[in-house]
């Protein structure tokens, strides 16, 4: 199917830090997850997929227009995650109602308050006396109510716990049965998008470090934990970096190189750590 999201290119300069270099797709029926560290670039990618700031250079597109193309239709076709303070904190759930109604086309109270039940958010209750992970499910509840087919998540797990995140989860795998649908998350949360992401997008410093299927990173990379002397008999270009200890040191290596047996399995937190953190060979 076709893309549902395409950036080209995109930069953004700001006084002392630069985005810059970013460039993915999201096709339907997919999930990317975008990774770094905080201060990374991730909420300014996202920023600028929705129109919220205007990119330096580059491009993006959404349902095939540029994200400030499009009409208010297609806008209510995006449901957005943008933190816990992304909701009125004036307002009580059963207020907010009348306000989403009356921005987007194709608000469903029944849903919205179908999944206040589920996540047995108050009605009644002020946003801003809502504890956090109750503003983060009420958002995620706001996002699912008005037909939308992308959903972007800005850490929509911030302040769940673990039991909270399940559920969530389990909500995005329902979504995403109707393969036109896809979803864009951003999350420190890296087991979570283990589970969930087709795609990994991990940008560092303002920049994109790579943008690849999960399962690909999974099959390229590989953690071996070894002597400092076996690090250097292996083949050469096997070992991407190395996080060096007293008795001796893990490598993240290329699984294609070294031969899958001879390492364990990496993780994406794994990659991401060794890559941030590792001395690169």
């Amino acid at each position: 199917m076709s893309d549902i999201i395409r950036v080209k290119g995109l930069v953004k300069r700001y006084a002392g830090f630069t985005l810059e270099g970013i460039d993915f797709a999201l096709p339907r029926g997919a999930v990317v997850g975008c990774i770094g560290e905080n201060g990374a670039g991730k909420s300014t990618t996202i920023k600028s997929m929705l129109g919220l700031i205007t990119p330096s250079a580059g491009s993006v597109e959404i349902f095939g227009k540029a994200a400030k193309a499009l009409s208010r239709e297609e806008r209510g076709k995006v449901g957005t995650v943008l933190g816990e303070g992304c909701l009125p904190s004036g307002l009580r759930l059963k207020e907010l109602q009348s306000v989403l109604r009356g921005m987007f086309l194709h608000w469903d109270d029944a849903r919205f308050c179908a999944y206040c039940q589920k996540f047995a958010l108050p009605l009644d209750k002020k946003i801003k006396d809502l504890s956090a992970g109750m503003r983060q499910k009420a958002a995620v509840a706001a996002a699912l109510s008005h037909g939308a087919e992308l959903l972007v998540l800005d850490e929509p797990a911030a302040g769940l716990d673990p039991v909270a995140r399940d559920e969530m989860l389990d909500i995005l795998y329902d979504f995403m049965q109707d393969e036109g649908h896809g979803v864009f998350i951003s999350s420190h949360i890296l087991s979570d998008l283990e589970k969930l992401c087709d795609y990994i997008l991990f940008i560092h410093a303002g920049k994109q470090v790579f943008f690849e299927e999960k399962d690909a990173l999974y099959e390229k990379y590989g953690i071996l934990r070894c002597g400092q002397e076996r690090l250097r008999e292996l083949p050469q270009g096997s070992v991407v970096s190395v996080c060096r200890g007293e008795y001796g040191a893990g490598a993240l290596v290329r699984r294609d190189l070294l031969g899958k047996g001879m390492c364990e399995r990496a993780s994406i937190e794994d990659i991401m750590l060794y890559l941030v953190k590792g001395e690169r060979l």
